[in-house]
């Protein structure tokens, strides 16, 4: 069964704001500072105009890096970097691939990488620096592309119930590209992994949710737990903590599977977040984490996960703490990275790449680090 589902059409935010601060003036108010001023910033934000001094704004970095800018400082892709599009009844996207250098004596693993919202492929890729990883560890690298007809900002559509859905929407779109590279590139399917930063990690959550059988773990930067909105204004609210979409007793993602009628599997997951990200708070990491320990347990019947916390301190400065949950044999199933003094982006990045701060633990290498110690998916 195919779902219905509407975009929201492309518009001129600039103008529109433009607009308004010309009508201000023309009443004689000075939008330059004091009152008028949080006005003027206020209409910005709902708009996701960027300030003219800098500032924060949703999913707006102060610095847009384009796609040709961000190519020039990406590693040569001796392997490949190549550009193809999917579609099926919900739409067109199109994708990059990064395929690593060394030949491959066996199917490959896989990484899955959502970009956040205003960014391309070619931008977290050179903000991220996966595809060196990639090169190292011999893994492919997909960059699924979303198209600026389906959200004027870019951002992948998480908040949107039609998007949250297995076999419909934009979940459909990415897991039929992870099919066709999977099928093309020869890949381990037991082995793929998706990741993604803010609008994008929030995607990640979707697709771990939706397709638990196509993804062996999922990795999400400064995200937004499943199901914790359903429109543009319960969106706002849960990024600022609020919770817009099903109930904490809803339990969504022990449910989730079920609903979809994909087999139930509880997903490992690895979340990184900035304690003074105040884009996406971080109370969003922490419901994160409650669903994914509660999905594990029931999963498994109830035993409780064992907790390990370890405090570090990062090579460039950055303090965090991380906590592990673990099996009572060992394994660890769900690791949580609070990075003490972050704001809203990529943890130990590039910052050729637009979302990156380079002070904390590489998180690029530690989701690679999480991802190929896992055991393989059956």
């Amino acid at each position: 069964m195919q779902y219905p589902f509407t975009r929201i059409p492309p518009y001129d935010a600039q103008a529109i704001h433009d607009t308004i601060e010309r009508a201000l003036a023309g009443a004689r108010l000075d939008t330059t500072s004091g009152p008028m001023r949080e006005v003027s910033d206020t209409i910005r934000r709902a708009l996701a105009v960027p300030p003219a001094s800098g500032g924060e704004v949703i999913d707006v970095p102060a610095r847009v890096v384009d796609g040709e800018t961000a190519a020039a400082t990406l590693p040569p892709a001796a392997g490949g970097w190549l550009s193809h599009e999917y579609r099926n009844a919900a739409g067109v996207r199109a994708y990059r691939v990064h395929l690593p250098a060394a030949a491959a004596s066996a199917p490959r693993p896989m990484l899955v990488m959502m970009h956040g919202c205003t960014q391309t492929p070619e931008d977290f890729a050179a903000g991220t620096r996966m595809n060196r990883l990639a090169d190292e560890h011999g893994f492919i690298v997909v960059y699924p592309e979303q198209a600026a007809q389906a959200n004027p900002s870019r951002c992948w559509n998480w908040f949107q119930a039609q998007d949250q859905r297995r076999d419909a929407g934009e979940p459909s779109l990415i897991a039929g590209i992870v099919r066709e590279v999977a099928q093309r590139h020869d890949v381990d399917p037991g082995r793929i992994y998706v990741a993604g930063l803010s609008a994008g990690g929030a995607m990640a959550v979707v697709l771990g949710e939706s397709y638990p059988e196509l993804f062996a773990g999922v990795g999400v930067h400064s995200g937004l737990p499943y199901a914790s909105a359903h429109d543009i204004p319960s969106a706002m609210a849960a990024m600022k903590g609020g919770r817009g979409g099903l109930s904490r007793a809803a339990s969504p993602r022990v449910g989730a599977a079920a609903v979809s009628g994909a087999a139930k599997r509880a997903v490992p997951t690895i979340v990184f977040h900035g304690d003074r990200d105040h884009t996406v708070r971080e109370t969003n990491a922490q419901e994160i984490v409650r669903q994914t320990v509660e999905a594990h347990q029931a999963q498994a019947g109830g035993p409780q996960l064992q907790t390990v916390i370890e405090e570090g301190t990062a090579a460039g400065g950055r303090r965090y703490t991380r906590t592990t949950y673990r099996e009572p044999a060992g394994t660890p199933r769900i690791e949580f990275w609070s990075l003490h003094g972050a704001g809203h982006a990529w943890s130990g990045g590039d910052l050729s790449g637009s979302y990156t701060e380079a002070n904390g633990p590489d998180a690029s290498a530690e989701m690679a680090r999480f991802f190929l110690a896992l055991p393989r998916l059956d």
